[in-house]
């Protein structure tokens, strides 16, 4: 078994808060059904309105428009402006330790399907990670997303390291999936300690 030479992070559910949260939050304030938004957004998850928005296909108001008709063709009104308010999630501090503490000794990337508003204007989410990661992946600036293989080969050509030798977290298993098949060792993130632990002994160190 190769040693990790570099570990890869998502943003959402991972550094974050999971989005899913909000969505569950904005469900129960708006009565619409449980799991409707992310039904909504697996529903043709690779052309849907999200996933164009989050390949930077779609300006701003576009997204809206078209979010918000398919929710409407799916039997429930929404405002996409309020839904992407979600995405803001509380940071995980000891996730943040974790990757100080890789960065010591790996090489470290950030791989987030995001959409624009998350990393430009005047308060950029991804602002908060500045200056620990040697690479960053964001979707909505490659117009490619996860689970897109090509994003996965792109992060091991920018890191100059072969997916043998990476670790991945990420909260969504289908994100993980071609990952896994490339070689990489990866780490499903639901409860954020047991990933640590996880981190921790993929990585063969302390990380807390």
């Amino acid at each position: 078994m190769s040693p990790i030479r570099a570990a890869l992070f998502d943003f959402g559910g991972v550094i974050s808060s999971s989005p899913f949260d909000g969505f569950a939050a904005y469900e129960r304030d708006h009565d619409l059904p449980e799991g409707f938004l992310r039904r909504l957004n697996a529903t043709n998850h690779d052309t849907n309105a999200w996933a164009r928005h989050e390949r930077n296909e779609l300006t701003f108001d576009e997204f809206c428009e078209a979010y918000e008709a398919e929710a409407r063709e799916a039997g429930y009104e929404i405002d996409a402006r309020e839904v992407l308010a979600c995405l803001s999630g509380e940071i995980r501090t000891e996730m943040l330790e974790a990757i100080r503490r890789c960065r010591s000794r790996l090489k470290t990337a950030l791989i987030t399907n995001n959409v624009a508003a998350m990393s430009d204007g005047g308060t950029p989410m991804l602002s908060m990670v500045d200056g620990l990661f040697d690479v960053v992946i964001e979707s909505s600036k490659t117009g490619l997303r996860k689970p897109d293989p090509r994003i996965y080969e792109l992060a091991c050509e920018q890191l100059g390291v072969p997916a043998h030798e990476i670790v991945f977290l990420d909260d969504l298993g289908i994100n993980l999936k071609p990952a896994a098949q490339m070689g990489m060792t990866t780490i499903k993130v639901v409860d954020p300690d047991t990933a640590l632990r996880d981190l921790e002994a993929a990585v063969g160190f302390p990380v807390r």
